[in-house]
């Protein structure tokens, strides 16, 4: 059925053409910054991010030459940062290392920080149009569901089947529509829970269609727990400015900004956090304490529970700088990158008056 398969799949392609920002681009930069960015994204999401980016880098040379925090900032909310670390880390190393050309062969762009087998070989196919497969989420589940494939896509005996398979498929001549064609299918019509069977040139030979077992197709071996976390933000402020600190270790949300955190093992309530400071000798006696807000995180193994307190010192003492923080101005907010509870939060609440109150 390989031959019959893409036959059809590219047909489906020619009448459901998909548009994309970067959709008939040959240039490898653009290619490979648009894979980055849909790492871990939708593409309705990535989009903007894109057009960002090659606005404001239209070069390997200016990416590779702009601040990391300026990179850092521009990313604010598409989350997973470290893709913008890594991204940035091989800008530098094609400008520096390469003389800023982009590598050729599918060997060479796996050696790029941040780039996998997936990423490697749809810069291949659609910027130099190597023969190469690509299999993402969307080709593990359009291929289990039509050939009937049971094997766990989350084990190694499941990834390596799932790639031997779709190297057969792959029309040597027409690697990059073949990828562009198979990921848009799983996108856009076979999709994870409304998938469009009735209007589906493979449903006479869809396996799981005739079996009744689109709800099961693919399988995984290991269904993903997230762990809960709770962190608590103390927002120290005096009469126009308020502190910062920079997540410098190696956690979630690496080189973006915070506000002085506490973190606890489970939910807490006002009178637990006013408890919790008394004990430091920094806020003994010295403050007082109100609930501000709230708002929750979800990550692809953490849900991340966040409260904002604000703390007023009392008397004549004034707002003193946690370790690693610094006092910045509310407008010049905008300036750092946060995480999106923190940036929704700053939003909805810091300039509000009653806040500064």
């Amino acid at each position: 059925m390989s031959k019959d398969f893409s036959t059809k799949l590219l047909r489906w392609q020619e009448d459901n053409p998909r548009p994309l920002a970067w959709k008939g681009s040959k240039n490898p930069y653009h290619i490979w910054l648009s894979e980055i960015i849909l790492q871990q994204t939708r593409v309705e999401q990535g989009t903007p991010y894109y057009i960002k980016f090659t606005s404001n880098y239209p070069t390997i040379a200016d990416l590779a030459n702009a601040p990391e925090n300026k990179i850092m900032k521009d990313w604010e909310g598409l989350g997973y940062y470290s893709r913008a670390r890594n991204l940035h880390a091989s800008a530098k190393y094609i400008h520096e290392t390469l003389g800023g050309k982009f590598p050729e062969t599918y060997e060479e762009i796996l050696k790029l920080k941040g780039v996998g087998t997936y990423t490697a070989a749809a810069i291949a196919s659609f910027a130099y149009d190597l023969p190469y497969a690509v299999v993402d989420g969307n080709v593990y589940r359009v291929l289990s569901r039509i050939f009937g494939i049971h094997l766990p896509i989350d084990s190694t005996t499941g990834k390596k089947y799932f790639q031997e398979e779709v190297n057969k498929l792959l029309p040597r001549e027409k690697a990059a529509a073949f990828n562009q064609a198979i990921m848009n299918f799983g996108a856009k019509h076979c999709t994870p829970k409304l998938p469009a069977c009735t209007s589906c040139p493979f449903s006479e030979d869809c396996v799981a269609k005739k079996d009744d077992l689109i709800g099961d197709l693919p399988r995984k071996k290991n269904k993903l727990s997230k762990k809960a976390r709770y962190f608590n933000y103390l927002i120290l402020t005096d009469s126009a400015s308020v502190q910062i600190v920079e997540r410098i270790s190696k956690d979630i949300w690496q080189n973006l900004f915070e506000f002085p955190l506490l973190e606890t093992q489970q939910e807490t309530k006002l009178n637990q956090m006013e408890l919790l400071l008394e004990e430091q000798d920094q806020f003994k006696d010295k403050f007082e304490i109100s609930f501000i807000g709230g708002g929750k995180q979800t990550l692809s193994h953490q849900i991340i529970h966040a409260k904002f307190y604000k703390i007023e010192l009392k008397g004549s003492n004034s707002p003193f700088t946690i370790e690693g923080g610094q006092f910045v101005s509310f407008k010049d907010l905008a300036n750092f990158a946060f995480p999106v509870v923190i940036r929704d939060f700053i939003s909805k609440n810091i300039y509000q008056s009653s806040f500064l109150l």
